[in-house]
């Protein structure tokens, strides 16, 4: 299933994945990083700039980039929102990926 994802999204969503796990949670993390990851040429593209703890893009990280998941990747991404959720960690900056991967109920 593809699903449009912008660049505070993919960085967001590079920021829940699982530290440790068993073989294959850590494999699928590693292939979701690299899957979800913001390329040199995005990075130029965008024009991504970190001043101090900030880091800002053009209008073209805003838009969505269409990003192929298969089940499992959705699994373990579903996993970590509604872990944080239940815990009532969740935060506006996690908003629209809870929306998309678990739903809005």
């Amino acid at each position: 299933m593809k699903i449009g994802l912008n660049v505070l999204e993919r960085s967001m969503l590079l920021s829940i994945l699982p530290k440790e796990g068993n073989f294959l949670t850590l494999r699928l993390t590693r292939d979701l990083a690299a899957k979800v990851g913001i390329s040199a040429q995005e990075f130029k593209d965008f024009e991504i700039k970190t001043e101090g703890e900030k880091t800002s893009w053009n209008l073209k990280g805003v838009a969505p980039t269409e990003i192929e998941f298969v089940d499992a990747e959705r699994d373990i991404i579903k996993k970590q929102l509604k872990d944080l959720d239940e815990k009532k960690k969740l935060t506006a900056e996690l908003f629209t990926l809870y929306e998309k991967f678990v739903g809005g109920s």
